[in-house]
C-alpha cells in the first residue's frame, strides 16, 4: 500500500491530452554521455535509472537544430535521420515505465563554449554584441540564416516526433539564441526581427506546431530575469510569455544567463544559494498564465516540491540534481520513505563540474551515476567475506555500504566519536553546512544494512587479528600538510584544522597561504572576516577557487569581494618572522612582501595517513582508498570505496 505523503507532488497532469503520472520533472541537462551526436547505451541507462524510480517527466538534454549550434563537443544533434533510432530508444523505454519524455531544441548564438577541433568558431547571434562570459564576436545573421535555422526548429521537432517523443521544449532560456532575439539590449536589428523583438520565437513556434500537428506538446524554457543588468528584466520576460502562451502547451521557468559570471552561477544554483529561490518568481507566471507553469532552481525534496505545488507557485517541479543523487527520490517520497531519500547537497562538483570538463556527469554522494553499466545494480559475491574497514570517513563509509550490499560480513572501525572524517570540518565553512548532508545520508543508508559499526575503536595489529578478516580496506585519510619553509620570529601559524576547530586564536591581520585553491582556503577567509579580521588571502594559483566548479567558485568570490578580502594570485609561501609574511611570485620568484601580520594561516592541502599499510601486511590483503591512498576530495574518496568493493 502507498503512502501518499506528498498528495499534490504525485497527482497527475494533464498536458494537451497527454497525463502524466506525477509533478516531478528532471530538465534538460547535459549529460556529456552522448557519442558522436547521438544517443547511446551509456544515455539510455542513465534515464532509465531515473525512469525506473519514479519521475513523471524526463526532459532530454539540449539537441543543436543546426549545424551553428554545436556549443560543446559532445552534445546531441537532430540535424539528420540518423538521430531518431536514439531518440526512439529513450522513448520506448520512458513510456514502458509510464513516463512522458521531452526533446529540447536548442541553439546557443553566441554562447558557444568549446569546439571538438580545440579552435575558436564562428558564432551567430541577433547581432554583434559579444558575450562576455565566452568571449566571443559573434556574426549578426542574416536572414537567409535565420530562415535555415527555424526550419532546424521545425525538422529537429519532427523527427523527435516520429521517434516517439511526447513534446519539445524550445530553449529561451539563459540567454540562448530565442532570448539574444528577445533582448533589446541584444538585438540591435533594424529589419523585421528588430523591430519585433518576438518575431524570431513566434516563427519557431509556428514552424513546430505546423511540422507536428496539434497532438504533439511544445513548451518553453525561459528565464525569469537574467539577473544582469545587461540582461533581460523581470518584466520583460513576463510580457514575453504572455505574448506567446497561445502558441505554447507550457512555460518552465529557470532563471539567469549563461553571457555573464553573475548569471551563470543560477544555471546549476551552488549551496550557496536557498532551496527552492524562484518559487516566488514562478508565481508571477502562474498568476498571469493560464497555461502550467514547472519551476526548477535548488529544489532538492519532494516536502519542498509539495509545498510548491499546494500554494499554487508551480505546476511541476525540475528536481534534476536530486535525481542525479538519487534517481529513486520519487518511488521513495511516493512510499512515504522519505529518511531513505539521498539528498543533494548542492555542491555542483560531479554534475554541472564535470560537464565544464567534459567528462560523464556523475554525483560525489552517488558515483553510480553516469555509471549506470558498471555499477547500477551491486550483484551479490559469490563467495561472502569478512570485510575489514578501517576509518569512518566517506570513502570508508562508502565502502562498508558497498561492501555489504554484495553481501560481505562488513564491520567498520573509527577512531574518533562520529563517522565523517574531514566533512565534519568541510560543513564547518560558512555557507557550507549543506555539505555535512553527504554524512547523513551515507549513515543512513549504513543503518539498512548489517554493518557492525565501532567508534572510538582506533584500530591496530592486534585488533586486525582478532577480527581476522578477508580483506583490509584501509581508509584512514590524511592530516593537514605543513611544508618546510624558513620560519623566523614569533608569528603565530596556524592550520585551516586548528582555525576551522576553534583550538587556536586568530589575530586581526591574517594571511591566508592557499596552495590548494579550493573551499579551504576561501572559506577560511570568509569565516575570518565575518569574524572581524583584516584577511588576504594569497593564492598559489590563477585565482580564488580554481579548483572549484565555477558556479561555486565565483558565488564565494562575490562574498568574499563584500567583505572586503584582499586575493592575490600566484604567490608561493617562503617564510615568516615576527610580523611578516614572505612570498614569492610562483612565475617571476620576484618576493612579495605582507607586513604588520599577526597570524598566518596554511591551506596547504593533505598528506596520507597510511602508517597501517606496514602494520598490517601479512594479516589480510589490504586495499587504501581515499586519502589514505592520495589526498584529494570527498568524490575521489567515495567512488574509491565503490570501485575497490565493487571487485571484493
Amino acid at each position: 500500500m502507498r503512502h501518499f505523503a506528498h498528495p499534490h507532488v504525485f497527482s497527475p497532469i494533464t498536458i494537451r491530452g497527454k497525463r502524466l503520472k506525477n509533478r516531478i520533472m528532471s530538465t534538460g541537462h547535459d549529460t556529456c554521455l552522448p557519442t558522436n551526436d547521438l544517443v547511446n547505451d551509456e544515455l539510455v541507462a542513465y534515464h532509465e535509472a531515473r525512469a525506473r524510480g519514479g519521475c513523471g517527466l524526463i526532459v532530454l538534454q539540449v539537441s543543436g537544430v543546426h549545424e551553428t549550434a554545436r556549443y560543446t563537443s559532445h552534445l546531441l544533434m537532430a540535424t539528420d535521420d540518423k538521430c531518431i533510432a536514439g531518440y526512439q530508444r529513450l522513448a520506448d523505454m520512458c513510456h514502458s515505465y509510464d513516463t512522458h519524455i521531452f526533446g529540447q531544441l536548442f541553439h546557443p548564438g553566441r554562447e558557444i563554449m568549446e569546439t571538438a577541433e580545440g579552435i575558436q568558431p564562428v558564432a551567430y547571434s541577433a547581432s554583434a554584441v559579444p558575450s562576455e562570459r565566452f568571449h566571443q564576436m559573434p556574426r549578426a545573421m542574416s536572414l537567409e540564416l535565420i530562415d535555415e535555422v527555424v526550419k532546424g526548429y521545425a525538422n529537429a521537432a519532427g523527427r523527435m516526433q516520429r521517434a516517439g517523443l511526447d513534446g519539445v521544449e524550445i530553449v529561451a532560456s539563459h540567454g540562448y539564441l530565442p532570448a539574444q532575439f528577445l533582448s533589446p539590449r541584444v538585438n540591435l536589428r533594424e529589419d523585421k526581427y528588430g523591430q519585433n523583438k518576438l518575431l524570431f520565437l513566434t516563427e519557431v513556434l509556428q514552424a513546430v506546431r505546423h511540422k507536428t500537428g496539434d497532438d504533439f506538446i511544445i513548451g518553453l524554457r525561459l528565464s525569469e530575469s537574467e539577473r544582469d543588468p545587461s540582461g533581460i528584466q523581470s518584466e520583460e520576460a513576463l510580457q514575453a510569455a504572455l505574448a506567446l502562451e497561445h502558441q505554447l502547451d507550457y512555460i518552465s521557468i529557470t532563471t539567469g544567463t549563461s553571457n555573464t559570471l553573475a548569471g551563470a552561477i543560477h544555471i546549476a544554483p551552488p549551496m550557496t544559494l536557498k532551496h527552492a529561490y524562484l518559487a516566488p518568481a514562478s508565481i508571477r507566471f502562474k498568476q498571469k498564465l493560464s497555461i502550467p507553469v514547472m519551476v526548477a532552481g535548488r529544489i532538492n525534496q519532494p516536502q519542498v516540491a509539495e509545498q510548491i505545488i499546494a500554494s499554487g507557485q508551480a505546476d511541476m517541479c525540475g528536481m534534476t540534481r536530486a535525481l542525479i543523487c538519487d534517481p529513486d527520490m520519487p518511488a521513495k517520497a511516493e512510499q512515504g520513505k522519505l529518511d531513505t531519500i539521498r539528498a543533494c547537497i548542492g555542491c555542483n562538483q560531479a554534475c554541472i563540474g564535470h560537464f565544464h570538463k567534459g567528462v560523464a556527469i556523475s554525483c560525489i554522494q552517488y558515483p553510480e551515476t553516469g555509471r549506470e553499466l558498471q555499477y547500477g545494480k551491486q550483484l551479490l559475491a559469490s563467495i561472502s567475506k569478512r570485510v575489514m574497514v578501517i576509518g569512518g570517513g566517506p570513502a570508508g563509509m562508502k565502502a562498508a555500504l558497498t561492501a555489504a550490499q554484495r553481501g560481505h560480513k562488513v564491520s567498520l572501525f573509527e577512531s574518533s566519536p562520529r563517522l565523517g572524517g574531514q566533512v565534519l570540518l568541510a560543513q564547518l565553512i560558512p555557507a557550507r553546512a549543506e555539505f555535512g548532508g553527504l554524512v547523513t545520508n551515507l549513515e543512513q543508508e549504513l543503518r539498512g544494512l548489517n554493518i557492525d559499526i565501532h567508534l572510538n575503536a582506533p584500530a591496530d595489529k592486534a585488533l586486525a587479528q582478532r577480527e581476522a578478516p578477508d580483506a583490509i580496506v584501509l581508509a584512514t585519510g590524511a592530516k593537514p600538510y605543513w611544508p618546510q619553509f624558513e620560519r623566523n620570529g614569533s608569528l603565530d601559524v596556524l592550520d585551516a584544522w586548528q582555525i576551522l576547530q576553534g583550538d587556536a586564536k586568530v589575530g586581526k591581520n591574517v594571511v591566508i597561504a592557499d596552495w590548494r585553491s579550493d573551499w579551504i582556503g576561501m572559506g577560511l577567509a570568509e569565516k575570518l572576516a565575518l569574524q572581524g579580521c583584516n584577511v588576504t588571502l594569497a593564492v598559489n594559483g590563477l585565482c580564488a577557487g580554481e579548483m572549484l566548479q565555477s558556479y561555486v567558485r565565483d558565488s564565494v568570490v562575490g562574498r568574499l569581494h563584500s567583505l572586503g578580502v584582499k586575493t592575490v594570485p600566484y604567490a608561493r609561501l617562503f617564510g615568516c618572522d615576527d610580523d611578516t609574511v614572505y612570498m614569492q611570485h610562483s612565475i617571476t620568484d620576484e618576493a612579495m612582501t605582507f607586513e604588520q601580520i599577526d597570524t598566518l594561516a596554511l591551506s596547504l592541502g593533505h598528506q596520507r595517513v597510511d602508517g597501517l599499510i606496514e602494520e598490517l601486511k601479512g594479516i589480510a590483503p589490504i586495499y587504501p582508498i581515499g586519502d589514505c591512498l592520495a589526498p584529494r576530495t570527498a568524490e575521489e574518496a567515495i567512488l574509491d570505496g565503490l570501485r575497490v568493493c565493487s571487485e571484493l
